[in-house]
């Protein structure tokens, strides 16, 4: 007899605990909008202050095909205020002699990995590859970036202003790039290009296979195709949670992945072989994101007609191959190739510490390599190799890549001919202000690392 009333008084507290007005008190008012991107370490970056400055008489290399000769540029508010000849310069202006010399925009290297793979190179400093799963889209190569690497100095006198930090290429999903303007700063926020959006780095190929080959997996090129089509589902599934009204917890890897197929983040993809680099093509559109370009591509040449199709970069080489089997195909017409169809869009890439302090004779000697093959290109146009598309694969074109009014005063002087093996820059500018100067060792940044380590003058050993 008494079992009744328990029971009922049971069921009515249960009842008010799952009643619908209960439920509602537990939910959140609206959803947590996606944090894919978000403000979280953002720029600290802030131009150093400096006087107008007229180059004049120079040779100038646009950066959009456009080649002026005896013409003057103009640099104002850290800006470029104007290209063309005989122009006037403002009260205060500094005027620098061009003549015999060449004028082109800032060099930007969008696959490098100084910072994170700095020197010296020991084990203690590598922290470029996150190497513990195949998908560690979680990981941001700020966070391991060194800014008193001394490679920033000497890619600054190669005429390097701006660069894309990657993680390393042991994974399908190596995590997010960052791209920065080559100051020197004490934090890598100092350095971080305001409005730049993030890179992702991926990879297909031999690195995942034999990095995970013994350790669960992937060990085939299918099984890397398949562990990167698991990834993009299920973060396909967690952005539509994430925008619904439950939107659970959030997940740093799947954050990435999801702003991938948003469109926020430029997707870089290593990748050699012809067969894979059209695979990964067929990814990106079956989850809708878009490639900003495929890195080392060593047989891009193989359907440069399709990469321009779909409005993808190559990031190459001039000349590296053989060094594995996956880039054992490449020819040294690659570049000319990729760049050769309507709306191709090739890059010289550094992917190394030395060969980013010489773009330009990259850049030459593909150059070389085209002409030898019966394909002339023009300084003019090769310039775009460095600069224009580059910037265009890092989602900053507007800001940077030509020297267009407006836009960012990063600009290089040389002493001929950027494309002679003998060029040199003379003076580099990074949004208007002189960060270096070959003339003036007091303009050519030192390392804090390298202080005490070098010579009375101040100089490396």
């Amino acid at each position: 007899m008494l079992r009744f009333p328990i029971a009922a008084l049971c069921a009515a507290v249960l009842a008010l605990a799952v009643s619908p007005s209960a439920m509602a008190r537990k939910k959140p008012a609206s959803p947590e909008p996606p944090p894919w991107t978000g403000e979280v370490y953002s720029s600290t970056y802030r131009p150093v202050a400096s006087a107008p400055v007229l180059i004049t008489g120079a040779t100038v290399l646009v950066g959009n095909g456009e080649r002026l000769d005896g013409a003057d540029v103009l640099l104002q508010d850290g800006r470029i205020a104007a290209v063309g000849v005989g122009l006037t310069a403002p009260a205060g202006a500094l005027r620098v002699d061009g003549s015999g010399k060449w004028v082109t925009p800032g060099i930007i290297d969008n696959h490098s990995h100084l910072g994170v793979y700095p020197s010296p190179g020991t084990q203690s400093h590598a922290d470029g590859n996150e190497m513990v799963a195949p998908v560690t889209s979680q990981v941001w190569a700020e966070h391991s970036a060194w800014p008193q690497d001394p490679g920033f100095a000497a890619a600054l006198a190669g005429g390097v202003t701006t660069l894309q930090l990657l993680p390393g290429s042991a994974n399908l999903v190596g995590g997010r790039g960052v791209t920065l303007k080559n100051v020197p700063s004490v934090d890598v926020q100092g350095m971080k290009f305001p409005g730049a959006p993030y890179g992702l780095k991926m990879a297909c190929g031999e690195n995942p296979k034999r990095v995970y080959g013994q350790k669960g997996g992937p060990m085939t090129r299918m099984g890397n195709v398949a562990g990167l089509r698991t990834a993009f589902i299920e973060a396909r599934e967690y952005a539509r949670r994430r925008a619904g009204s439950e939107p659970g917890k959030r997940d740093l890897k799947l954050d990435t992945l999801a702003a991938a197929m948003a469109g926020e983040i430029q997707v870089h993809i290593h990748c050699y072989r012809a067969d894979e680099i059209a695979v990964m093509l067929d990814l990106a559109r079956e989850f809708g994101f878009t490639i900003a370009s495929i890195h080392h591509g060593v047989e891009a040449y193989k359907l440069a007609d399709r990469l321009a199709g779909e409005g993808v970069c190559a990031s190459l080489w001039a000349d590296w191959w053989g060094f594995k089997m996956e880039a054992f195909d490449g020819i040294q017409e690659n570049l000319v190739m990729v760049d050769r169809p309507t709306n191709g869009c090739a890059i010289v890439h550094s992917d190394s510490p030395e060969g980013i302090q010489r773009l330009n004779q990259e850049a030459a000697k593909a150059m070389a390599a085209g002409r030898r093959a019966g394909i002339e290109v023009a300084p003019e146009r090769a310039i775009r190799w460095l600069t224009q598309n580059p910037a265009r694969s890092l989602g900053v074109l507007e800001q940077t890549g030509t020297l267009e009014a407006g836009k960012m005063g990063d600009v290089v002087l040389w002493n001929g001919n950027p494309f002679s093996s003998y060029a040199l820059a003379d003076k580099v500018w990074i949004d208007g202000a002189l960060m270096y100067d070959r003339q003036d060792r007091s303009r050519q940044p030192v390392s804090d690392f390298l202080l005490g380590q070098s010579d009375s003058q101040g100089g490396t050993p």
